[in-house]
């Protein structure tokens, strides 16, 4: 890529929103800290996350419709559920934990006073559609579970109780499993990724937990030594995603993720966690870094890929198969983290 089209790319991402246009100014510009936090202090105010808070309702929940049901049972359940449960997991993409996760990913300042309020309400209304339990004390599975601890830490609610059932619920093999509750023994790379989101983010707010950063670090060698997207057991490339029954969907790039794995959310976890690019970890992630340098196009983006059930509140980018500022933003400080391991 020469430098006048890098240049361009920069200017198409920096050009959208402030949610994007921070991150690009942190992670790819290296733009003075000061220039960082005051593109970012716009995130509340002006665009997206904006938009997003304004949509909150006074109970804590964000509007949306009901949710997709995968059965009729599904649906029986969900209809005789008490109202005040609905809306806090499903539907997918306008509910409470994936709203907040949302404004998580946009880089809302947690302190500002639009935020706390909007995680107030959630704290003192949202129950789990599961028995009930309060939002911030999550409920039985790891991966939504690990999800509350991402929110958690980064809005500054104590959730040291689900990082202790965490703790206590990883795997022989350092992972961890939805199915768990339901016999599993061996780790799923969709749970375990949740769940390693959410330790590394309490690790980093707590200012650093010698058990959980133990943790984190059995679970990063979960993904590593299975190249990020090959089976353990055989060493074979994982083609069809048993949960979704999509092909090929973990060498797709989605965006937002919601609880699905992919190899470019694999890549950034390690980049945003602090993994450091050594000999060992460039060689165990070089084959996925390859696929994401071959789904560069001619123009140097990265398009969107394999875009997951749910209506969301509004766009955040084109269209599946149109050029992604997310996409492209992931990608580009993926490839700079891991080309940096080689100058």
């Amino acid at each position: 890529m020469t430098a006048s089209s890098q240049k361009q790319d920069l200017d198409w991402l920096l050009n959208s929103d402030p949610a994007i246009g921070w991150q690009v100014l942190r992670d790819l510009v290296e733009a003075p800290g000061e220039q960082v936090a005051a593109e970012r202090a716009k995130v509340a105010d002006e665009g997206w996350g904006a938009r997003l808070l304004a949509l909150q309702q006074p109970d804590g929940k964000w509007p949306g419709d009901a949710p997709t049901f995968s059965s009729p049972e599904a649906e029986r359940w969900w209809r005789s559920m008490d109202p005040a449960r609905q809306g806090t997991l499903f539907p997918e993409w306008t509910s409470i934990a994936w709203s907040l996760t949302l404004l998580r990913e946009f880089g809302v300042e947690p302190g500002h006073p639009a935020v706390r309020r909007a995680v107030a309400r959630v704290h003192e209304n949202a129950r789990w559609e599961h028995d009930g339990e309060p939002f911030f004390s999550g409920e039985v599975e790891p991966c939504i579970n690990g999800r509350t601890v991402a929110l958690g830490a980064y809005y500054g609610i104590d959730v040291a109780p689900v990082v202790t059932r965490l703790l206590g619920e990883q795997m022989a093999d350092g992972g961890w499993n939805c199915e768990q509750e339901n016999g599993s023994t061996r780790g799923s790379f969709h749970s375990t990724i949740e769940v390693l989101e959410g330790l590394t983010e309490y690790d980093r707010a707590r200012g650093g937990v010698p058990e959980v950063a133990e943790a984190v670090a059995r679970g990063q060698q979960y993904l590593l030594v299975r190249r990020m997207f090959r089976r353990l057991s055989t060493g074979e490339p994982i083609v069809k995603d048993r949960l979704s029954d999509v092909a090929s969907a973990w060498t797709q790039f989605s965006h937002p993720t919601y609880w699905h794995y992919d190899l470019l959310r694999g890549l950034d976890y390690l980049r945003a966690a602090g993994v450091a690019p050594d000999k060992q970890v460039t060689e165990q992630v070089a084959e996925a870094i390859e696929v994401v340098r071959g789904k560069q196009d001619a123009q140097g983006r990265w398009r969107l890929e394999n875009t997951h059930p749910g209506k969301p509140h509004f766009p955040i980018d084109d269209g599946e198969g149109e050029p992604s500022r997310w996409n492209t933003l992931r990608a580009l400080r993926v490839l700079k983290w891991y080309d940096a391991a080689g100058k």
